[in-house]
């Protein structure tokens, strides 16, 4: 009666909570206090690794403990692999005993099994030879039955408090990314906010243009290998399966795909999701740590939720996005318009001002457009205004912003471009203009065009205009058809 009691008073005990710490520190104080146990080790199962993990214990040397013991290795491997209780009277005679560092004579490890399901091992060792009599492995056997269902218990009670803090997260982001309408605003904030919420080393978002993926935003701790807005092509790494149809890929040891340069230096391992919205994959959300196999199948289906969440997000942010660029848009050419010319060109002072370099402004005006639509009609002249605006924007590099300013007129910002450089982007767009064939034009079209510098020119957007508005006029003057660079200075607009 003593000996059920004393298993009475140890099943309640491992049984009154729900903290899987504190769950495993109560199996060893029973150990030690009921069974006058002194070197006992709890081991937990990894199922990625197929690893018994050393988690806790009492007696050994401290240093020792740290360790993982593949399923099938030692006496606690055969306990898992068998699922039945492996006694080693003495240690020096088996084989499979592996050395906890100290001089151990005898080796008692019991699974921890739930419904047929190995969860770990609880291992007993004594200094002495055969020091476990065959009730003593009866009792320690019954015990861990209990022991095992205190240990599902706080696992399933930790994974419901896990969940449950998870929906309350995506819930958070959710009403958070609502309320985000910018689309570079938002992707950064999904990247923080994910990163921030599940404690992944590094998040990035890459989207989907035409047959590569652009990498539009990332946060975290690890070293970025590409910057932002690189293309990557599809045919690399695991974007090609995300989007023919896996909708999420999952790389736990990064080190064995050596054909894949990876996106952050650190990272060992990965998850990709894809960003599918109404059936249409807009791109990945993925996800990196530094740590192999940090990624389990059990989060994969509320990181999913979570990647739906940001689609739409994403999607909706992109739909302002075009509605907004339709404002800056020219209804007729289909280029930008004065609008956007305005918000660009202030911003573009300030990046020249910040690194120190060039910005040419460039005003180009067609000549005596009036007397074309007076001889060819309106619609011919509408029609080589989009010409000419086409012309302007397949000869400019990607950083260059064209824009129709009024009438027949167009305003060029060329980036990092000097004045000498400036004057020979603007004679080149007049030699294109001047030896183009209009259709239904009898006649050569030709454009007159002023360049103005900052800072040679001036430093405030007032002072680029006015002083690419006089290189006009004096391109005008001097008979049309011809380019001019403007002469006044900087401390000459200053003065004015």
């Amino acid at each position: 009666m003593q000996k059920i009691a004393i298993l009475y008073d140890a099943s309640q005990a491992v049984l009154s909570t729900f903290d899987l710490d504190q769950v495993l520190q109560q199996i060893l104080n029973i150990a030690r206090d009921y069974f006058r146990l002194q070197n006992v080790s709890v081991f937990l199962l990894d199922k990625e690794s197929s690893e018994l993990v050393s988690t806790c214990h009492i007696g050994g040397k401290e240093n020792n403990w740290e360790t993982r013991i593949p399923v099938g290795k030692g006496v606690t491997g055969a306990a898992v692999e068998q699922k039945r209780p492996i006694y080693s009277a003495d240690v020096s005679q088996d084989p499979r005993y592996i050395s906890s560092g100290r001089d151990n004579g005898s080796e008692l490890a019991i699974p921890l099994i739930m419904k047929d399901e190995v969860l770990g091992v609880l291992d007993c060792q004594s200094e002495h030879t055969d020091a476990f009599d065959s009730e003593v492995i009866d009792l320690l056997t019954i015990f861990s039955t209990q022991a095992s269902l205190a240990l599902q218990n706080a696992r399933l009670h930790s994974l419901e408090r896990s969940r449950a803090r998870q929906l309350e997260t995506i819930n958070t982001i959710a009403q958070q990314m609502t309320i985000v309408l910018d689309l570079e605003e938002l992707l950064t904030k999904v990247c923080s906010l994910i990163g921030q919420a599940f404690e992944i080393d590094h998040v990035s978002i890459l989207l989907r243009e035409d047959k590569h993926l652009v990498l539009r935003a990332h946060e975290g701790r690890l070293t970025p290998l590409i910057p932002k807005q690189t293309r990557i092509p599809v045919e690399v790494g695991p974007w090609n399966r995300i989007l023919i149809g896996d909708k999420v890929v999952i790389e736990n040891d990064l080190g064995r795909h050596p054909y894949d340069a990876g996106l952050f230096q650190e990272s060992n391992s990965r998850m990709c999701i894809a960003l599918v919205s109404f059936g249409q994959t807009l791109g990945v959300l993925v996800l990196e740590s530094a740590r192999e196999k940090a990624f389990d199948p059990m989060s994969r289906r509320t990181l999913e939720s979570l990647a739906d969440i940001c689609a739409t997000a994403i999607q909706n942010a992109q739909h302002v996005d075009r509605v907004r660029q339709l404002a800056y848009l020219d209804g007729l050419t289909g280029i930008f318009n004065r609008r956007f010319f305005e918000m660009r060109i202030g911003e573009e002072i300030e990046r020249a001002k910040r690194f120190d370099s060039h910005l040419s402004v460039v005003l180009v005006d067609i000549d005596q457009f009036k007397r074309l639509n007076d001889e060819f009609g309106h619609l011919l002249g509408d029609e080589v205004l989009r010409q000419v605006s086409s012309i302007f924007s397949d000869h400019l590099r990607k950083i260059d912003v064209v824009c129709r300013y009024g009438g027949e007129e167009f305003a060029i910002l060329l980036p990092e471009t000097n004045p000498k450089s400036a004057m020979q982007v603007a004679e080149k767009l007049r030699r294109l203009i001047e030896k183009w064939q209009f259709p239904g034009v009898a006649r050569p079209v030709t454009v007159s065009a002023g360049t103005a510098t900052f800072p040679e020119n001036g430093s405030s957007r007032d002072d680029l205009v006015k002083a690419a508005d006089a290189a006009l006029y004096a391109a005008k003057q001097a008979g049309r058809n011809c380019v001019r660079i403007a002469t006044t200075s900087s401390r000459g607009a200053a003065a004015r």
